[in-house]
């Protein structure tokens, strides 16, 4: 595969860091080629049940959680879950409520099954109503300002955040955040540092043990690989690795810069950062990853629009860097059930629904954040269950769907 030496002696402040770089060599590799997928979706992603709000219109029945009458949180999005014993949590984005701002909620869960839907408490404040995160000197009570992943290592919880949001820019910014248990549990959190401005504003994360994959960074111990992309809904996907015990060191972090002779290469510089495969025209914004030990995939969502297909986007791998599938529209909104049924359409095209929220008769609901739980998966070495929480925009509320793949 063609790559490029490039001998940089630029001076100038790094863009994410502020550092000036020194003389180096740098090998840039080549964006990996897709290749044709080896998966079948033999069941569309469909929709188990609404997780948020009070009243699901589509299934006419009450929602597990009722989290207007229990915390008053009257609309919200994303969803992002993370494992933490025998509790999963739930990073919510921009939520309506009664507080000034658009304050994050923080689930949780200890429903093992989500067949049966998933029941949600919530963190509060001292009056009951949900707390949203706090990170002094990090604004997250405005618009696009919203968690995209969290974990928890040895009781010590970290949460990554976008901010900065601006009227020129969706998402400028995101944060690595951390907390004890306790503060966790209070939704108090303390900044660790910035992560990125440019290609890792989304990121999803998967820890893995660094030995089961050749040519990582190290051989040895545990290691965070982390998807990202960049301007809201106007980026590639792109690639780094973390390990684990280096969690508050952003110069621990190295970057997937493209292929080389059949193998990825790292550098500790973001801005030499290679796309994991090549978009007709970028445009993603949320996106979850996820490994899958039944079918040994890593498993992408994200969702994209034209000409790429419209709707929730699959795409799966051998190994983090790729090659990757040629995607596969795992959910679209007009064939697998979303509009007319539990995304509204507005009634100027059509009159088939009634699930919007008041107020917003002529706003078209539409699907995002596809957030996967990756210890939720089921199946064998021949095919698996994927379950993952998508947002539907009207009715502004967080919906659990399913999927099966198999292999071919």
């Amino acid at each position: 595969m063609a790559f490029l030496w490039l001998a940089c002696s630029d001076s100038s402040p790094d863009p994410e860091t502020g550092e000036s770089e020194s003389e180096e060599s740098v090998v840039i590799g080549n964006t990996p080629n897709t290749i044709p997928s080896d998966i079948t979706i033999v069941q569309q992603a469909t929709k188990i049940c609404q997780v948020t709000g009070d009243y699901d219109k589509h299934l006419n029945e009450l929602t597990l959680s009722q989290c207007y009458s229990r915390y008053r949180m009257e609309g919200t999005d994303l969803g992002v879950p993370f494992e933490d014993g025998d509790t999963t949590w739930l990073l919510f984005g921009d939520t309506w409520g009664p507080q000034s701002g658009l304050h994050d909620a923080i689930g949780y869960t200890t429903d093992k099954t989500p067949e049966d839907g998933l029941k949600l408490d919530f963190v509060t404040d001292d009056t009951g109503i949900y707390q949203g995160i706090i990170i002094p000197g990090v604004n997250t009570t405005g618009a696009f300002e919203v968690p995209t992943e969290g974990i928890v290592i040895d009781n010590e919880f970290f949460i990554w955040i976008t901010t900065d949001h601006s009227d020129k820019v969706t998402m400028g910014r995101s944060v690595l955040a951390t907390a004890n248990r306790t503060n966790a549990l209070k939704g108090l959190y303390s900044k660790v540092y910035d992560l990125s401005v440019s290609k890792f504003i989304n990121v999803s994360v998967v820890r893995v043990k660094n030995s089961d994959w050749n040519f990582l960074p190290p051989h040895e111990g545990d290691g965070l690989v982390m998807f990202g992309s960049g301007s809201y809904r106007q980026s590639h996907i792109y690639l780094a690795y973390q390990p684990v015990s280096e969690i508050k060191n952003r110069s621990s972090i190295q970057y997937f810069a493209g292929i080389k002779d059949g193998k990825p290469v790292w550098t500790g510089k973001e801005k030499y950062a290679k796309p994991i495969f090549q978009l007709t025209t970028p445009g993603v914004g949320e996106l979850s990853a996820s490994y899958n030990k039944f079918i040994k995939k890593w498993i992408l969502l994200y969702n994209h629009g034209e000409p790429e297909p419209r709707g929730i986007n699959l795409r799966t791998s051998d190994t983090p860097w790729g090659p990757w599938s040629e995607t596969q529209a795992i959910f679209r909104p007009w064939e697998d059930g979303g509009y007319c049924h539990f995304m509204h359409t507005s009634w100027l095209h059509s009159n088939c629904d009634n699930v919007h929220n008041a107020g917003r008769e002529n706003e078209w609901g539409g699907e995002y954040g596809p957030y996967q739980f990756e210890h939720f998966a089921t199946g064998d070495h021949y095919s698996t269950t994927i379950y993952f929480t998508m947002s539907t925009w009207n009715p502004y509320e967080v919906v659990l769907m399913k999927a099966i793949l198999k292999k071919n």
